[in-house]
């Protein structure tokens, strides 16, 4: 089993961090790499720039201990983890800018025996298509697409499948999918991995490992889009759909899933168009899914509108932005989107809480909503749109909000 001291990790975020944080504390050197100098700066103090439970202390033991520091660019190491966003362009085409951009990053620093892994979420192919942009950018050194027995890196996939709020458990913990360019990538890579994780590594292919991914993802959003089809439905039927869930998963084989203002996160949202552009004459659920949660905002800002001509002059508070409770990703969150839509169709003030954040983001701060507490928002609004079950809105009784017109798109009144 191949043993490796350094490892560079391009990509601080909600995964890179804790990634590099958990490789450090097993005593590994762990360089980060971020085109944020905020980011890197904030790191190499010991601080954190996101929130994570526990993260700012496993981050803080690492940097006083030297094996973890920050960097805007990368240098040698023995193995490079990319973790770096995989959006979707506007014609939901994905966008691999990013994973480009760090393949050159990392190719001047490579040497013979180097391991290159893919963590980010990518449509089917991607680890390939990394295997050939190194042999371009670097025609000293042989890839394994060009010589499986010869080659002098190796590359291969390994998916993040953690949860925000658990990552630092589920990092060590989850089993891991890798899947390499070859055989002999999967073998090394899980040299790696067997260094902090406890969860059983599965050896596959690259490009079953990236379909492993996107499939996880797609089967939580059919589920999901079957559970929010059905909050619709029961609204034109006068039926309370939390109610309605709660009974039927009595069944001992249903668990039907709670539905929301729509879909949100880097993942979920995001991967089942992957395979709808891999295979688009096939993948005609994963679409119609994808298409129903999408639709989801939009039909709870109709009810928004509707309550609001209730109104002379309506104040409407939206409660939550993140796209899951009590964490601060915002990221594909469809709270941002209604509360941005709801601001530019001019319906009435809008207030905003989010008690995780301490500043909006630059999508909204344009707009000048008016961030505020909790209990300023349940002073001066008259319709409450919960987007968000965090523990605060969770922790509202029904005299506190008796008064004003509801819009529970979590079910916390359910």
């Amino acid at each position: 089993m191949k043993t490796f001291n350094k490892v560079c990790v391009v990509g601080l975020g909600y995964i890179g961090l804790p990634t590099a944080a958990v490789i450090a504390s097993r005593g590994m050197e762990v360089l980060g790499v971020d085109v944020s100098t905020y980011a890197v700066e904030t790191i190499n103090q010991g601080k954190i720039h996101i929130v994570e439970p526990d993260l700012d202390m496993l981050v803080q033991a690492a940097v006083m201990t030297g094996k973890l520091k920050a960097a805007t660019v990368p240098d040698t190491a023995d193995a490079f983890i990319l973790a770096v966003p995989t959006p979707f362009k506007e014609d939901k085409k994905p966008d691999l800018s990013f994973i480009e951009a760090a393949v050159k990053s990392i190719a001047p620093f490579l040497k013979a025996g180097d391991l290159i892994i893919l963590e980010s979420t990518s449509p089917v192919g991607t680890t390939e298509k990394i295997s050939r942009w190194l042999a371009e950018l670097r025609t000293d050194l042989v890839l394994p697409h060009q010589d499986p027995d010869n080659a002098q890196l190796y590359v291969a996939h390994c998916p993040e499948r953690v949860l925000p709020g658990r990552i630092l458990q589920e990092l060590v913990s989850n089993d891991r999918i890798i899947g390499g360019i070859t055989p002999r990538c999967a073998e090394i890579a899980t040299s790696l991995y067997l260094q902090f994780v406890r969860g059983e590594c599965l050896q596959t292919s690259s490009r079953t490992a990236e379909m492993t991914k996107l499939t996880e993802n797609s089967f939580r959003d059919v589920n999901i889009a079957f559970a929010n089809e059905l909050s619709m439905i029961c609204d034109t039927l006068k039926i309370n759909v939390w109610e309605l869930i709660k009974l039927a998963n009595r069944h001992p084989r249903v668990n039907i899933l709670s539905p929301g203002p729509g879909v949100g996160g880097h993942c979920i949202a995001v991967d089942p168009w992957f395979i709808v552009d891999s295979a688009p004459e096939q993948a005609n659920m994963i679409r119609l899914a994808r298409e129903i949660n999408d639709y989801k905002p939009h039909y709870v800002m109709d009810k928004v509108i509707k309550a609001a001509d209730e109104f002379k002059r309506p104040v409407i508070a939206c409660l939550g932005l993140a796209f899951k409770a009590d964490i601060d990703d915002l990221r594909e969150s469809p709270a941002v989107n209604i509360t941005l839509a709801l601001k530019q169709q001019n319906i009435g003030e809008i207030l905003v809480v989010e008690p995780n954040i301490k500043a909006l983001p630059a999508s909204l701060s344009e707009l000048k909503p008016n961030l505020v507490s909790l209990p300023e928002a349940i002073e001066k609004a008259n319709i409450l749109l919960i987007l968000v079950d965090h523990k605060q809105f969770k922790a509202l009784s029904l005299s506190e909000v008796a008064r004003k017109i509801v819009i529970d798109t979590r079910g916390i009144f359910g």
